[in-house]
């Protein structure tokens, strides 16, 4: 997934979830979208690098969208969390996920379960279907990255319609994209959010395959990466 140019500009607040304050190279200082719903937990810190995409529709009302940040030196952060469907899209038709690969049609936001769509719908005469959910992953902790970085009823709601698709007999899958150029290995973060991680657990249990991918982050775009290990041990404390 290629960015446009993008323009370079530091951080002076993000608030009200959606917006953030930045100062571009030039000095002006201008409001940007913020297309992240999470906490940014670490990720965000007053004075990090950033870089903005601008926009001249007159139907938005801000012009300018926060695509990356650099929370520490030499660490790139994807902002937008609806990146990583994009980049989970060029990674299935590359089959560059391993265990997802050669399946003949790969179709985005198929319903299922109860009012919910899956991210992609994977289906092959040979080998069948398979429903995959894409997480967004961009919190890093102690050597690990850990979703999610908020309390998420949506995506609770998500793993126990896979487990319960997993215990029909159907494939499912969670596939985790790490939007950090750091992370290199996944784990849930159940003192932020337990009944997810307790679903976290029971999917698994009940047959939902856990994946996860990097990516490859440069102010030019983001490439999906290598193959990361998920945490193989419970998630939940109970």
């Amino acid at each position: 997934m290629r960015f446009p140019p993008l323009l370079r500009a530091r951080l002076i607040r993000r608030y009200k979830r959606f917006l953030a304050d930045m100062r571009l190279e030039d000095g002006r200082e201008v409001v940007a979208h913020c297309p992240n719903p999470g906490s940014m937990m670490g990720m965000a810190p007053e004075g990090a690098p950033c870089w903005l995409e601008p926009n001249d529709d007159p139907r938005k009302k801000l012009k300018f969208s926060w695509k990356l940040v650099e929370p520490a030196p030499g660490v790139l952060v994807t902002v937008d969390t609806g990146a990583a469907n994009r980049v989970v899209a060029e990674a299935l038709a590359a089959n560059r996920v391993p265990g997802l690969e050669g399946y003949a049609s790969v179709r985005p936001e198929v319903p299922y379960g109860e009012g919910s769509r899956v991210d992609f719908l994977l289906s092959d005469p040979a080998r069948g279907e398979a429903l995959v959910e894409v997480k967004s992953v961009t919190l890093a902790r102690g050597g690990w990255a850990e979703f999610p970085d908020s309390v998420t009823k949506r995506g609770t709601k998500h793993l126990q319609e896979l487990a319960r698709e997993a215990a029909a007999g159907r494939r499912a899958v969670m596939l985790y994209l790490v939007g950090r150029s750091d992370g290199a290995r996944v784990r849930i973060a159940a003192d932020i959010d337990p009944a997810y991680a307790r679903a976290f657990d029971a999917a698994r249990a009940a047959g939902v395959e856990m994946l996860a991918l990097g990516t490859e982050i440069t102010p030019q775009g983001i490439r999906p990466g290598a193959p990361l290990p998920v945490d193989d041990g419970p998630q939940s404390a109970a």
